[in-house]
């Protein structure tokens, strides 16, 4: 196992353990606590544990060599990963606005909501600093290692830190506000799931767009340009193409030299770089160079 591999599964298993203990806390505190919103967190964490799960299973899939069927290696498979981590978000965040929706309507229509008790209240700030302390940590490895996979979690534990906060003033408001305000609970997680659902949209936008083959960024783009082009006698570059795998990036362009110089000669410059966009975008990255003459060399007569 490579060391991006185990920072990796040491940040994704210190999240399923927490999430672990979070969600039998969310759901026992709903529970005991009479809060609907809690029950809501404790499913939105439960979420998070299968991520954490996926995470555990497509990284290590994703960090396999190249072999016959996979010639650019297993890196599409983390893509995967993130893409499933969106949805899951997504659907999250979809159930937990039906369900305040649902109270809301019931509130409106004359029906007493209950009061939340102080487990609950108290578990959610404890879930708030956890889950929080949590994204910090694991985007910083996320960022470390160039995995968007783990970002994408990082950000699902964010998105639970922001759950917990909109059922803290939900739980907060129903205590402490008389019966009249017990509907903030309800109009809260509606607030906080649409924040929920953008999350996940933002995760699976550029999933999609890897996995169908988007390129890379104008701003990459133009960066690989300029690399290239800092290589003296390289004259020009043409048909750049690129895409993402994974953490990896692929590259593929036509480069303009002088015709009459030698083969060895024309290598040694496309090694060159070869060497400078691996440089910048990773050892792993894949770069392919087809060298094409200025002019045709003369005819020896």
């Amino acid at each position: 196992m490579t060391s991006r591999e185990k920072e990796i599964y040491k940040v994704t298993l210190i999240g399923t353990v927490v999430n672990a203990l979070l969600i039998v806390l969310k759901l026992v505190a709903g529970i005991i606590g009479r809060s609907s919103a809690m029950v809501a967190d404790a499913v939105h964490s439960l979420s998070d544990f299968v991520t954490d799960a996926i995470v555990l299973i497509f990284v290590r899939i994703a960090g396999l060599p190249s072999d016959k069927g996979h010639d650019y290696g297993h890196g599409k498979y983390e893509t995967l990963a993130t893409l499933i981590i969106g949805c899951i978000l997504a659907m999250a965040g979809i159930g937990l606005l039906i369900s305040g929706i649902e109270q809301v309507v019931r509130s409106f229509n004359g029906e007493l909501l209950p009061r939340p008790r102080m487990v609950a209240l108290i578990v959610a700030v404890l879930s708030i600093a956890s889950k929080e302390w949590l994204y910090r940590y694991t985007v910083k490895v996320g960022r470390a290692t160039e995995s968007q996979a783990v970002i994408a979690n990082a950000w699902h534990h964010r998105s639970d830190a922001i759950s917990s906060g909109g059922t803290l003033v939900g739980i907060a408001g129903a205590m402490f506000l008389g019966e009249q305000w017990r509907i903030l609970d309800p109009l809260a997680a509606v607030m906080v799931s649409m924040f929920i659902i953008k999350s996940g949209y933002d995760i699976i936008r550029p999933s999609v767009g890897e996995l169908l083959e988007a390129s890379l960024p104008d701003s990459q783009e133009r960066e690989i340009r300029t690399l290239v082009m800092s290589i003296d006698g390289i004259k020009n570059v043409h048909n750049l193409r690129t895409r993402r795998i994974g953490c990896t990036i692929a590259a593929d362009m036509h480069v303009k030299m002088d015709g009459d110089m030698s083969l060895s000669e024309a290598h040694a410059l496309a090694s060159r770089a070869e060497r400078a966009i691996k440089s910048q975008f990773g050892e792993n990255s894949i770069v392919t160079i087809h060298m094409e003459p200025i002019s045709e060399p003369q005819s020896q007569m």
